[in-house]
């Protein structure tokens, strides 16, 4: 198998690259975190570098990339804990394109890759934990139109979007509706995030609503596998830029006349780190590469990938930490945010415990029995 990167895909990744250290600094990260926890201008730069549409066909205004360059562009995005959440905009696009008509393709996909509609997945309820079909929000035909009733919980960005992809019971059936923010009809409760970004608790009362599919659980499904293969990647890139902030302080700080990274026991722990980032990596791939296998397949890929994301991203944000000493855990130095969003990226999309239930309830009888 050749894990090699195309040329096109390197070039993106060096756009990205050079958009991350030179327009997304440190400082500008934490004046956005004080300021709420979202940029709208650095929402926009996203969009004119294409991001938006990057898994937006062609003919809908899009650029019409796949998995792998999503996982080059998130991988770069989470080297500078960028908290303008773009996993959003790659599920939003990929959904809409997927399970929508005509009609709606027209109106929000060119809206959404051009950055003017910022469009994030409503899913998640209060005693749900992470099972997609525990949905107590329903909707109701009126007219030949839909209303929604219920709420929604750690909505990303909820109080700055401009519409939610909201699952909801239809008869009885989970399907899947697009909701304008602004409608009257619709509150939403913002609040900041321990990584520095931003949420929000969303109430629907009697809303109304386009219908994107019937199929809610499939293309809910769909979804959430797009944001866990997103979030993989992009915990990859928290990991290797934590690893190299990490070495760069161990070959610095010195210590009874030494360089602490001249001490064997630290040295040890700096290549357990790099070997959960190198697991980690191989299993981002993984996930990237089955984004678009058939469901049952891309699922199972999906919880492997992310229950072992989920141990490295505890391992290394921890080891980071504890390697700095005091250092570590200052929110005036980067090393605390690299674990603050390793600590809530474990968390998103299910976190390991949930996942490790998972790939149990996949494995099948042969599982481990090798003749």
């Amino acid at each position: 198998m050749d894990f090699d990167f195309s040329d096109d895909q390197e070039q993106l990744r060096d756009a990205v690259r050079k958009w991350v250290d030179k327009g997304y600094s440190f400082e500008r990260r934490r004046a956005t975190e004080k300021a709420g926890g979202f940029d709208r201008a650095a929402w926009n730069e996203l969009a004119e570098l294409g991001l938006c549409g990057l898994y937006i066909p062609e003919d809908d205004g899009g650029l019409g990339m796949g998995p792998v360059e999503g996982m080059v562009v998130m991988e770069e995005l989470g080297r500078g804990i960028v908290l303008e959440p773009l996993g959003q905009a790659l599920i939003a696009g990929a959904v809409i394109a997927n399970y929508a008509d005509a009609a709606t393709k027209a109106t929000w996909l060119p809206r959404i890759s051009s950055g003017e509609a910022l469009v994030v997945l409503a899913y998640q309820e209060r005693a749900a934990r992470y099972t997609l079909d525990a949905c107590k929000t329903t909707a109701t035909a009126v007219g030949g139109a839909y209303q929604l009733q219920g709420q929604k919980s750690v909505v990303a960005v909820g109080d700055q979007a401009d519409a939610f992809l909201v699952s909801a019971r239809l008869d009885g059936k989970l399907a899947l509706f697009l909701v304008e923010r602004t409608s009257p009809s619709v509150s939403c409760r913002g609040y900041g995030t321990q990584d520095g970004g931003r949420a929000a608790e969303v109430q629907l009362d009697h809303a109304k609503a386009i219908l994107v599919t019937a199929e809610g659980l499939t293309a809910l499904e769909h979804a959430v596998d797009i944001g866990i293969a997103a979030t993989c990647a992009e915990a990859v890139g928290v990991m290797d830029k934590a690893m190299t902030v990490t070495a760069e302080y161990l070959m610095t700080r010195k210590q009874f006349g030494a360089v602490i990274g001249s001490f064997q026991a630290l040295r040890h722990r700096a290549a357990d780190m790099k070997m959960q980032l190198e697991l980690a990596r191989s299993m981002s791939y993984y996930a990237s590469l089955k984004l678009n296998a058939p469901a049952p397949e891309r699922r199972a890929a999906m919880a492997r990938a992310k229950y072992q994301l989920g141990t490295s991203m505890r391992f290394v944000g921890q080891q980071a930490v504890q390697l700095h000493g005091g250092i570590g855990v200052t929110n005036e130095y980067i090393v605390s945010h690299y674990f603050k969003k390793l600590t809530q990226m474990e968390m998103t999309f299910g976190d390991s415990l949930h996942h490790l239930g998972e790939v149990s309830a996949r494995m099948e009888e042969k599982a481990g029995v090798f003749a």
